[in-house]
């Protein structure tokens, strides 16, 4: 069955006239508008369907492309007939924003919003789609009062996540209802993979009143066939492609694994010409950016596609897009597929059964391995999905090996045997955690583990739980004691809870009070805490008191600004951990060259970390702060340099990837950069933002767009107003870019502020190269551009820094050298239209500033290379 968002219909409305609906009406009302799309009920589904028309609850255990996004949109239809408010939840943004822009297909931008922890839109809307979290706080704020009919919650299973399992569990305990009789809540839980649902059928039933119902079914709309292959990796997917098997999602478990693997396939014969020709046309608009964009066209265009977290955006969307359209034939990439991807799939290959998972190297449990495979097979377009396990790399090439021997010693059953016993076999690598064809039927047998509880207690549950009118003492210990944990673990959330709120009445945050007042309460916040502080980052009114520590007159001021706000955002580890390994690299060279003994060296190494601006500033203020705001224990300050280390090395997205080699973890820069445009919009306050730190902002949010817009694009939309006509702008813009290569951004000197950044970076750094008097890479720059340049001879700025240091003994490359007091730019000059002028002025040790370096800006070669195009004409005396 097609996916509702899928084709194009009418939208699903409430008839007029209705007054209160019939569990009848409601289930005519939805399976006639199913059928007017061309589609019917699965059995589980209508059995579900009628449930939820009856008001029961439902727990849909039915394997991956059995329809439960049909299950859940009944939901929300019968809650609008009834005029309640419902709400979806799942794991992560991406789903719940794919989510979001499906439902309003269906029902339309007035009727459906979406609420996150950066921002809203249309959240008054009767439909929600948000994260667990979101849902989980706003259970724990209004309890038993939530304005809640049905509350859908899909990939359930995360309820046994470590990290996140408290936030799928507090809504099952919190949202019983309303006092007396049945409650208003009705769940709708959803997953492939929920083993043993008993303990949740009988306390659902009992909190709420209502009547729960399992919907399961072993039996698949797309059959699975399962195959353990010990046939060399490229010569099974092409196999696989000459059997019709394809597309196959070659599931690896790390973004390294994907990539190299992938690079590895392009010698396969996927296509037929004429997919050749259609694929060409495809892309032949696509802007494929430097960097893996390079890589990326090369391989999309011989059928094979990447797709990991590591990637842009645009790219991933690419892929999946091009998959969709059946013009690739393999897609290489990681597990992330088990959680709703949008990549239509006839095979899927695991490339082995075992991961790292953060802590050590295991085998894959049941739940895991079926979330993968489940997702083999295309419900509409096949009629069977195939499953395949490679064995072990070394099994495989040992069995290679023992098959050339037998062909060779064929019908020398003597030369054979002690041809086997001198041949080394291949060992597996250190640490490997291996598997085989018996560990495969296993798992393909094995009922998903069952799920344990998470439950975790936090200084914000304890604040959300402050809003409710009741004791939030007495709150927090029937959250505990209702949770699935042990009498053990109960006993130590307890304290937790206790250590908890001793600290907050230590620190001033509540006060007990003489009496209980009218709805109980004993204790009493004594401070106004914004609405959302849980919500947003929640580190952000720390930045701001922060910022009240810098001088806004000091020549690093702009980015000092940023560093505080750098500090309380989440840390791309792909990108310091890069930022660590090049300074490991360019230190040791250094140590061997100082003569440091190897242990001495290997010490000093290991004392290494990423640049971490301000960092002893900013954690003693941190101590102070928090002993004022307790609750923020519940995350950790981070100082780093990513934005700023760009700004102070003038690097533009490409540079910074090169010079880290960032190619397989672009996506996670680009996270990162947008997470720090967004805050630094959002957090600093207006007074705060210096001239210099504007340009900064209106630079970052250049570079963004400039590399992928969309993830910039996404944050606008919800940041912007609750409009239905822009909503639906959006949708409409949003289908015309899955109908055609969305089209390029605006020139790369459009936005002049942003620009002027560029420019100025540029500049900065030939002066920085000056100052260390490296002259080679000063008149690499100019090579770039212009080879027939006299400044692309290193000669030529051999002979301008002799000049200088005859003169002077010294230039400073400091912050107040890369102030604007030392930078000139002229737009447009006479007799140059078309070009800018700049001129970095030299700040040497002796303060005359007579020396600089002039160069002219070409910016239509500026946009066509979207990267800066300086060509410097003079080095010497300033001429202003």
């Amino acid at each position: 069955m097609p996916s509702p968002s899928s084709t194009a219909a009418a939208r699903l409305e409430v008839p007029g006239g209705w007054g209160t609906p019939t569990p009848e009406q409601l289930f005519d009302a939805f399976t006639q508008w199913v059928a007017s799309r061309g589609m019917s009920l699965y059995p589980a589904q209508e059995d579900a369907v009628l449930e939820l028309a009856d008001g029961n609850h439902v727990i849909m255990a039915t394997p991956t492309g059995s329809g439960k996004s049909m299950v859940a949109l009944a939901a929300h239809f019968f809650a609008l007939a009834r005029g309640e408010r419902t709400v979806y939840t799942a794991p992560i943004k991406a789903l719940v924003s794919e989510k979001f822009f499906s439902l309003v297909e269906v029902f339309g931008p007035e009727k459906v919003g979406m609420v996150t922890g950066d921002s809203s839109v249309n959240a008054g809307a009767p439909i929600i789609c948000c994260t667990a979290e979101i849902l989980a706080n706003e259970a724990l704020r209004d309890g038993a009062e939530a304005d809640l009919g049905p509350v859908v919650m899909d990939e359930f299973h995360f309820y046994a996540d470590p990290h996140r399992g408290w936030a799928w569990q507090v809504p099952l305990i919190e949202l019983r209802g309303g006092h007396g009789g049945r409650s208003a809540v009705q769940f709708l839980l959803m997953s492939a993979t929920l083993g043993d649902t008993s303990k949740f059928e009988r306390r659902i039933a009992e909190r709420t009143g209502r009547d729960v119902v399992v919907v399961s079914s072993a039996q698949r709309p797309v059959p699975l066939s399962y195959e353990y292959s010990t046939t060399p990796l490229v010569d099974k997917l092409q196999e696989l492609a000459e059997q019709n098997l394809a597309p196959v999602y070659v599931v690896h478990f790390s973004q390294r694994a994907a990539a190299e693997q992938a690079a590895g396939l392009m010698s396969l014969n996927l296509l037929t010409r004429a997919e050749r020709e259609q694929l060409g046309e495809r892309l032949k608009s696509f802007r494929f950016a430097k960097g893996y964009g390079q890589t990326l066209s090369r391989l999309l265009k011989s059928g094979v596609g990447v797709h990991h977290a590591g990637m842009l955006p645009k790219y991933r969307r690419l892929v999946e897009q091009l998959a969709q359209q059946g013009l690739l034939k393999v897609i290489s990439g990681t597990d992330t597929l088990g959680v709703g991807i949008n990549v239509p799939i006839r095979t899927v290959l695991l490339t082995g059964l075992s991961k790292y998972d953060g802590s050590r190297v295991r085998q894959l449990n049941a739940r895991e391995f079926h979330q993968i495979a489940g997702r083999a097979g295309r419900a509409g377009f096949d009629t069977e999905g195939t499953v395949v396990v490679q064995a072990p790399e070394h099994v495989i090439e040992n069995l290679a090996a023992e098959r050339k021997l037998a062909a060779k010693h064929a019908g020398d059953e003597a030369k054979l045997v002690q041809a086997m016993k001198s041949k080394p076999k291949k060992k597996p690598p250190e640490g490997f955690v291996s598997w085989s064809e018996k560990t495969f039927q296993r798992l393909i047998d094995a009922e998903p583990e069952p799920m344990s509880s998470k439950m975790q207690v936090t200084y914000a549950m304890v604040l959300h739980l402050l809003n409710r009118p009741e004791d939030p003492v007495m709150a927090m210990r029937r959250l505990i004691t209702s949770s699935d944990e042990s009498p053990a673990r109960q006993a130590i959330l307890q304290r937790r809870a206790l250590d908890i709120l001793r600290e907050l009445l230590a620190a001033g945050v509540l006060e007990r009070l003489a009496e209980p007042d009218g709805d109980g309460r004993t204790v009493d916040l004594t401070i106004d805490l914004q609405d959302d502080f849980a919500l947003n980052q929640p580190l952000a009114p720390f930045a701001v008191a922060a910022l009240e520590l810098l001088d806004p007159e000091a020549e690093t001021y702009a980015l000092d600004v940023i560093s505080v706000i750098e500090s309380i955002l989440d840390t791309p580890y792909q990108v310091t951990g890069a930022q660590v390994k090049k300074l490991k690299s360019e230190r040791i060279a250094e140590l061997k060259a100082e003569g440091v003994e190897y242990t001495e060296r290997m010490r000093i190494l290991d004392e290494l970390t990423h640049p971490q601006p301000l960092a002893e500033l900013l954690g003693q203020q941190f101590e102070v702060y928090r002993a004022a705001a307790p609750w923020v224990a519940d995350h950790q300050l981070a100082p780093k340099s990513v934005v700023r280390d760009m700004v102070e090395r003038a690097f533009t997205f490409i540079d910074a990837v090169n010079f880290y080699g960032l190619a397989r973890s672009e996506g996670v820069l680009l996270r990162y950069l947008t997470d720090a445009y967004r805050t630094l919009r959002q957090t600093v306050p207006t007074a705060k933002v210096s001239e210099e730190l504007a340009d900064l902002i209106e630079w970052l949010g250049e570079v963004i767009r400039q590399t992928d817009s969309s993830l910039l694009e996404e944050w606008e939309r919800l940041a912007a107003e609750d409009d239905p006509a822009k909503l639906a702008e959006l949708e409409r813009r949003q289908q015309e870019e899955d109908d055609a290569a969305a089209p390029p951004p605006a020139g790369f000197t459009a936005n002049e502020r942003a620009f002027a950044v560029v420019v100025r970076n540029a500049m900065f750094r030939r002066a920085e190269l000056f100052a260390s008097e490296l002259e080679e890479a000063l008149a690499a720059l100019e090579r770039e551009h212009d080879p027939a340049s006299e400044w692309a001879d290193p000669d030529r700025w051999g002979q301008a820094l002799d000049a200088f240091f005859d003169q002077y003994e010294d230039v400073f490359v400091d912050a107040r050298a890369r102030s604007a007091e030392y930078f000139r730019l002229e737009k447009h000059p006479a007799g140059k239209p078309g070009f800018w002028r700049a001129v970095q002025v030299l700040n040497d040790d002796q303060g005359n500033h007579d020396w600089a370096i002039h160069a002219w800006v070409d910016l239509a070669a500026s946009d066509e290379a979207e990267a800066a195009v300086i060509t410097v004409h003079h080095v010497g005396e300033l001429r202003i």
